[in-house]
């Protein structure tokens, strides 16, 4: 079996074992916006709720920013919303309930925080 076929069965092989995403196609690339405002979004949660020492946003947060994330509230001229839990670390992984809600809007090209819609208990 040539070197190539080798290694795309071993990727392959060791995608479906990790539960590894088949690649994107092109059409289904998250756009560069897209990407910054999820990252701009998770940045100031953190921040504002006292670093990643005491406080972690909900998984969804370090996902794709893709329309189909849970975080993403709204897609659209007027820019991102993302609402998401948070708490603190591995509250997701021990199954605790989350101490934070967190519902922020980030501008159209992904880069300015343009409004804190809230940042509490969850609701």
């Amino acid at each position: 079996m040539p070197g190539a076929a080798r290694a795309f069965m071993v990727f392959g092989a060791l995608s479906a074992l990790l539960g590894a995403a088949p690649p994107l196609k092109a059409q289904d690339r998250v756009p560069i916006e897209a990407v910054r405002a999820i990252n701009t979004a998770r940045t100031r949660s953190v921040k504002i709720n006292g670093g990643l020492q005491v406080y972690r946003p909900a998984s969804c947060m370090f996902a794709t920013a893709a329309l189909d994330n849970p975080c993403l509230v709204s897609s659209d001229s007027d820019g991102f919303v993302f609402s998401f839990m948070g708490g603190p670390p591995a509250w997701q992984e021990r199954d605790l309930a989350p101490s934070l809600e967190t519902e922020i809007r980030i501008s159209p090209d992904g880069t300015i925080v343009e409004e804190l819609i809230y940042n509490g208990p969850p609701r």
